[in-house]
């Protein structure tokens, strides 16, 4: 495919995608190549976490671009260093290893617990993860997902990892075995459609893994950097996993991620692990810039009231269409359209201009800037309402 100005046919056909080409970005709005502006609740599934071409972001790159690309992975960078200490004073874990991909830090985790089976469990190297669960799209993390669409794919799979169902404990005790390693989860399921694990099912399943001497391996890939009201989901349910990757926010729109851990879990040795970009200095002054921001206590308060004003608004949404319910927490949340019309109403707002996902047919997942303004979210809200009145896509009772 091909127009006038944009070559659309040397990409590699992945995906469908619509024939508009974004040329701009500020904050929660997009600009295509005609001029016509989108308001964005998606932001890159999550991943612009200050909004579009931020400006602490675009100083920090530039700043650091007139200084120091990367000298290699085989030494040490100023910016690498400081993100990782900033990072562990501002959480449970001891030890940063960056990467440029969740997909990449999630493979780093399972490599890590596998090496802590091999030294310290008598080789034990299986992890329980769910069903429902998405980790990322290389051979070993589409094989820790429960996403059922990855199922038939690029046989035969990694092996070792069994699937447990999400908040129910009997079903992870039951996988539990002397080969068992890790157990491994999102907080928040988002490709699954935006379905929590409880706070009161993360502690016990804490309580359960410790009782094991199992990892407790969270993917914050998602949920992590300010998502969901706290700097990361874990403090939510009061517990200290062993693992947690940082994905999709850490970069504010850079390809940046990260693999934490406890001292008591950090056990590769030299040459197990490594990466020619990891780590690299531009990327992590990025980092360093959206972390400085998003961890001030008055940032996530604010987007934790957007975060409520999101969600209240959705639940009247809901109400008066007859809806479902409305899931998730913070700037991740989703709602339940009891029928299968979520890519319907996906386009007719794109032609509006406005940008949601639907990660599941009969649900929308909304994702904006974790500064998205509430007359932003009325906006979108807006949108939304006379999409479902047009489309009579479910009974008006208000």
């Amino acid at each position: 495919m091909t127009d006038a100005t944009h070559p659309f046919d040397a990409l590699m056909e992945i995906t469908a995608r619509p024939s508009v080409v974004f040329v701009r970005g500020a904050g929660s709005y997009l600009w295509d190549d005609s001029r016509k502006r989108y308001l964005d609740f998606v932001q890159g599934w999550a991943v612009n976490a200050l909004g579009h071409s931020p400006p602490a972001v675009a100083e920090a790159l530039a700043a650091q671009a007139n200084r120091l690309l990367t000298p290699s992975p085989a030494f040490y960078n100023g910016p690498s260093l400081k993100l990782a200490q900033a990072l562990v004073e501002n959480s449970c874990f001891d030890r940063v290893f960056f990467a440029n991909s969740g997909a990449e830090a999630n493979e780093g985790a399972i490599k890590l617990a596998r090496k802590y089976g091999a030294k310290y469990k008598n080789g034990a190297f299986k992890i329980i993860t769910f069903e429902g669960g998405f980790h990322g799209r290389t051979l070993a993390t589409m094989s820790a997902s429960g996403k059922k669409a990855f199922e038939p794919l690029f046989e035969p799979k990694v092996s070792g990892f069994r699937k447990a169902k999400l908040n129910d404990l009997d079903s992870v005790k039951a996988l539990i075995s002397d080969n068992t390693v890790a157990v491994m989860l999102e907080p928040i399921q988002g490709e699954a459609g935006v379905w929590p694990a409880s706070d009161q099912f993360l502690k016990e399943l804490r309580a359960l893994t410790k009782e094991h001497g199992l990892l407790l391996i969270v993917d914050e890939i998602q949920t992590g950097m300010g998502r969901t009201g706290r700097l990361f989901h874990y403090e939510h349910a009061g517990i200290e996993p062993d693992i947690m990757t940082l994905g999709k926010g850490i970069g504010g729109g850079v390809p940046l991620a990260a693999l934490l851990a406890t001292e008591h879990a950090s056990c590769f040795e030299h040459g197990d692990q490594g990466g020619t970009f990891n780590g690299n200095p531009l990327m992590c002054a990025a980092g360093l810039a959206v972390l400085e921001e998003v961890s001030k206590p008055e940032f996530l308060k604010a987007a934790a009231d957007a975060g409520l004003f999101l969600e209240s608004e959705l639940q009247k949404l809901s109400a008066r269409h007859g809806l479902g319910e409305v899931r998730g927490r913070g700037l991740l949340l989703a709602l339940d359209l009891k029928l299968p019309i979520g890519a319907s109403i996906v386009a007719e707002a794109f032609a509006d201009g406005v940008l949601i996902n639907s990660p599941q047919p009969d649900a929308l997942r909304f994702m904006p800037a974790l500064n998205v303004t509430r007359e932003e979210i009325s906006l979108m809200i807006d949108c939304l309402d006379a999409i479902l009145v047009k489309a009579g896509a479910a009974r008006r009772v208000a």
